[in-house]
This record gives structure tokens, sequence and C-alpha cells, in this order.
């Protein structure tokens, strides 16, 4: 697998291009002043659904769950829309539970 570096700019000015060259199995590099900044690789979806990659998804889910539901099931906790107002409901602006200052 090669790969390629290139400038933001010219990234944004010829973004089929490069779209063209991760679609074809090429690593393309995207550099801001010079320094890499970002990575458009080609899709693996054998990666996305490895059995590490799931296992890590459980476990952190798991450690994240017992905050998250306030009280709803799965099911309704899964369906629920989150508004901005709804988690932002205070003065300052900040997430419900945040402590002040946050």
């Amino acid at each position: 697998m090669s790969s390629t570096t290139i400038s933001a700019r010219d990234a944004n000015q010829h973004f089929a291009d490069i779209l063209g060259k991760a679609a074809a199995g090429e690593t393309v590099i995207i550099t801001k002043r010079g320094k890499p900044v970002a990575t458009l690789a080609p899709y693996r979806p054998e990666a996305a659904a490895s059995p590490e990659r799931k296992a890590a998804w459980k476990e952190l889910l798991a450690m994240l769950r017992p905050g998250l539901h306030s009280g709803l099931s799965d099911d309704e906790f899964r369906k629920w829309k989150w508004s901005r107002d709804e988690i932002y409901n205070n003065e300052e602006g900040n997430p419900r539970g945040a402590p002040k200052g946050w």
C-alpha cells in the first residue's frame, strides 16, 4: 500500500482526486503548514468489524452505561433524541451535572 502527502489547501481543491486515490487503496496524508494533521485511508470493513474492536466497544459502553441511562430502559434510551436544551439546561450552558465553571 502506498501513500501520498498533500497540503490541506491542495486536498480541498482536489478532493475528488484524493478520494479516488483512497478508493484505489492508497493512503493520503494531509498536512497543514508542513505538519501531518489527517489521514485519508481506504475503507476496510474487516477492521471496523474485528473481534478486538467489538470487544473494546462493549467494554467502553459497559463503563459508560451507569451514567447514561438516568433511569431509562435500554430501549427507551436508544430512542431518546437529545436536544441542546435538554443537555445544556442551566444558565451557564454547562452540561447537566457538570460542576460550576466547567
